[in-house]
């Protein structure tokens, strides 16, 4: 099995330097694509290669790139950004990647930034991540001394400046055009859509933003092919993918492993299934923000449409597990009072919405849950559905608690019956 964007990773080892990186065959893509492709060339094969954007939407990534305006005609600067704010709960595989091998991450950069026409990179860091900042700027500043950016590149004519970002903190940071708002020094807030980013994004400049890993796999692609790259992967969606899982497992961690990997040989045969004397019960397949998938589900293959048609979403591919001695209204609460938390405040139902649903939970936990408390949270899932809200962020916090009240709703009903929390 191939493990392309993993292989010069190695536990309790550093990430390569430069030298290592290019013995392994680094900076490969970055020759190849600057010296013998055109821009629409590598955007050709990244569209053939059935690549995906990793970050969460799913979002086929040479589509995104392709409605960059490109020529001499076009807007400039033009920017590319890669947003590695994650701060998604259960989700860790993008600081693997930036800590574990970052030359793979400029790489991936520059041959994106390269195939955008764009002059400028941004590197969006979450705060939290200081190992990681440390060690990309450490790789930026080894790559620009081996002739990998600055101006005339390898001798080919192109010129791209990389720099780091370090954000200063909140989840909505991680939002498109929340980070777009933070790298020009405003508050993150969503902007209204259209115009997108790819024609109007950075100081109203046509730009990209793109997830870390993600732009991993660029170089990949570049260097052994569309048709490579699909063969990777067990689904539609092509390559390989890192999954993650944390929850009561024996193994929690990360594998990267074929596309459409099944939900069961991740949490059993990769993470060594439940510990002992817990059972699996459920689990969210892509982070926090994605719906409950009941033990029922656990052979669904882990690729974006047949998660979809499960009833959840592949997102981040990190799954957290739940198991058969966690209260399960509990944890909804935890992750509601996270979303809570973290809501920019921009628009009224996720300000006063969150907050709400987090107190009905935190009353049926505490014992003093109401007749009608179900409903009232029902409705809230409704109010904060996609199309109500300036942005994901609420949609997608109250998407575990929409499957929780199908898939526990007896768990629910318990609670405000017996006035209790029958956990504890």
């Amino acid at each position: 099995m191939e493990t392309p964007i993993t292989k010069n990773i190695r536990a309790g080892n550093g990430p390569p330097d430069l030298k290592s990186y290019e013995w392994a065959g680094g900076y490969r893509a970055v020759r190849k694509a600057l010296t013998g492709m055109t821009p629409q060339a590598v955007q050709d094969a990244v569209t053939a290669s059935n690549l995906k954007g990793r970050g969460g939407a799913g979002f086929p990534t040479g589509k995104k790139w392709a409605f960059v305006p490109m020529g001499a005609e076009a807007r400039r600067p033009k920017y590319l950004v890669v947003n590695a704010d994650e701060m998604e709960p259960g989700t860790f595989k993008d600081r693997l990647l930036l800590e574990g091998d970052p030359h793979q991450l400029i790489e991936g950069a520059i041959v994106s930034a390269y195939a955008l026409e764009a002059e400028i990179a941004y590197i969006f860091v979450r705060w939290e991540y200081r190992e990681a900042a440390r060690r990309v700027a450490r790789a930026i500043v080894e790559a620009r001394g081996a002739g990998y950016l600055g101006s005339n590149i390898l001798g080919s004519g192109y010129n791209l400046e990389i720099y780091l970002h370090v954000s200063a903190g909140r989840y909505i940071c991680g939002e498109e055009n929340g980070l777009l708002d933070a790298l020009e020094g405003k508050r993150p807030i969503p902007r209204s859509k259209p115009p997108f980013p790819q024609t109007c994004g950075l100081w109203g400049r046509p730009t990209v933003v793109n997830n870390v890993e993600t732009i991993c796999n660029i170089p990949h692609i570049v260097n052994n092919g569309a048709d490579w790259f699909k063969s990777l992967s067990r689904s539609e969606d092509g390559g390989t993918k890192l999954y993650g899982a944390s929850g009561r497992v024996k193994r929690p961690g990360l594998w990267e492993l074929p596309m459409g990997t099944s939900l069961r040989e991740i949490i059993e045969e990769h993470a060594g299934g439940m510990r002992e004397g817990f059972s699996f019960r459920a689990a969210q397949p892509g982070g926090a923000s994605t719906e409950f998938l009941p033990k029922e589900q656990i052979d669904v293959k882990m690729d974006f449409d047949s998660v979809q048609k499960a009833g959840s979403r592949l997102g981040t591919g990190t799954i957290i597990v739940l198991d058969d001695r966690t209260c399960p209204v509990g944890a909804v609460h935890n992750l509601e009072m996270f979303f809570a938390r973290e809501s920019c405040g921009w628009c009224t139902p996720c300000r006063e919405g969150l907050p709400w649903v987090r107190e009905i939970l935190w009353s049926i936990e505490e014992g003093r849950g109401e007749a009608g408390d179900l409903e009232r949270l029902e409705t809230q899932c409704w109010q904060l559905a996609p199309g109500h809200t300036f942005c994901a962020l609420a949609p997608g916090a109250v998407e575990p608690l929409q499957s929780a009240l199908k898939i526990f709703r007896e768990d629910f009903d318990r609670h405000i019956r017996e006035k209790r929390c029958p956990w504890k």
